[in-house]
């Protein structure tokens, strides 16, 4: 059975494993180069702006390359499902040659046990490499990635540590039980997809957030959480809030909004909100323009009791977060290989 399973994949998974060994070569060719780079600039740079300044400089450089390598780890789980998983037990089904298989003294459980052990653990070997390879050579960056492009951001957060392990082995699992259901190669890939897809946007948005409780704090206002000092041709003043935590570079801000005195919600990020301060003289008049007025105002504003209110998972939560989503994907795919293992002794004929 091990060595029909291997005469049936081998095509698959050698094809495969030379993607992964092309993977692997450009980024142990690259990672060196990527890492002093950064290392010399950090240790260039004096203060907190020049800093800055290299970090935008320094990602805008690498950034094609970081984006392609977060891309494959992406769609590597997803292509295992539906290239291998869907088609596994399907074309099997179609073909008829499940039937001769059972009549040669292979048991059900048995012909299944070794398709799903041998097959599932190599595509989840593989995408559980590309994972940890691409995130050890993307940490330079992923310390020096802008808003969006963050560590903790769902999309990147997905593309890192062990994460896409699970990813791949649930995907597999749902491709395999899916095509025992519908019994049609094309109807299995295209059923799949849109399930893995569902689950891949519903977990990021629904379920991460919370799997350990999130922080809510507030900070006061100044250069880092507010998007500029707006005044209106009335002479009105306002100002806007950032999804960016003061002193909490890199977490993942689920909600950020500007509290008046009264610790009232009056406005969420990226919405300029009017705020009750005399334009025409004090701090924030428009004859105070400048950084110094500008820092002045927001001195003012302080004063008065505005604040920044957010609720984010902090960077420090990275891992733990990986282990309890790869754990939480580990629990559907038993789930799954438990419905498939009861399915093929009660259903399938």
């Amino acid at each position: 059975m091990i060595w029909l399973t291997w005469r049936q994949f081998r095509g698959a998974a050698t094809l495969m494993a030379a993607l992964i060994v092309l993977l692997a070569a450009i980024l142990l060719l690259t990672g060196p180069q990527l890492a002093a780079d950064y290392a010399g600039g950090v240790g260039s740079c004096v203060r907190g702006e020049e800093c800055e300044l290299f970090y935008d400089r320094f990602f805008q450089d690498y950034q094609i390359p970081f984006l392609a390598g977060t891309l494959v780890v992406l769609i590597l789980p997803g292509l295992v499902g539906l290239f291998w998983g869907a088609p596994l037990i399907t074309r099997e089904l179609e073909a008829g040659t499940h039937l001769l298989v059972w009549n040669q003294s292979i048991t059900r459980t048995r012909w299944l046990a070794i398709k799903l052990g041998f097959t599932g653990l190599v595509a989840t070997a593989a995408a559980g490499l590309s994972g940890l390879a691409v995130t050890w050579w993307s940490g330079p960056l992923d310390q020096s990635a802008p808003e969006g492009f963050a560590l903790m951001d769902p999309l990147v957060f997905s593309a890192r540590g062990i994460a896409p392990l699970g990813y791949a082995a649930f995907a597999f699992a749902l491709g395999v039980t899916v095509g025992m259901f519908v019994r049609r190669t094309l109807a299995a890939m295209a059923f799949t997809l849109a399930v893995f897809a569902a689950v891949q946007i519903a977990v990021p948005l629904l379920v991460r957030p919370y799997l350990i409780p999130p922080v809510t704090a507030t900070f006061e206002l100044g250069r880092q959480n507010i998007d500029g000092l707006h005044m209106s041709r009335d002479g009105d003043f306002a100002l806007g809030i950032e999804s960016v935590i003061p002193g909490h570079t890199g977490s993942w801000v689920l909600s950020s909004e500007l509290l008046d005195p009264s610790g009232r919600v009056i406005g969420t990020s990226g919405e300029p909100v009017p705020i009750p301060v005399s334009t025409t003289s004090g701090p924030c008049s428009q004859s105070g323009a400048g950084p110094q007025g500008g820092e002045g105002c927001m001195v003012e504003v302080n004063r008065l009791g505005y604040r920044q209110q957010a609720t984010y998972q902090p960077l420090e939560r990275f891992w733990p977060l990986q282990w309890i989503e790869t754990g939480l994907y580990a629990l559907l795919t038993l789930g799954l290989t438990w419905l498939s293992f009861w399915w093929i002794r009660r259903r399938l004929s």
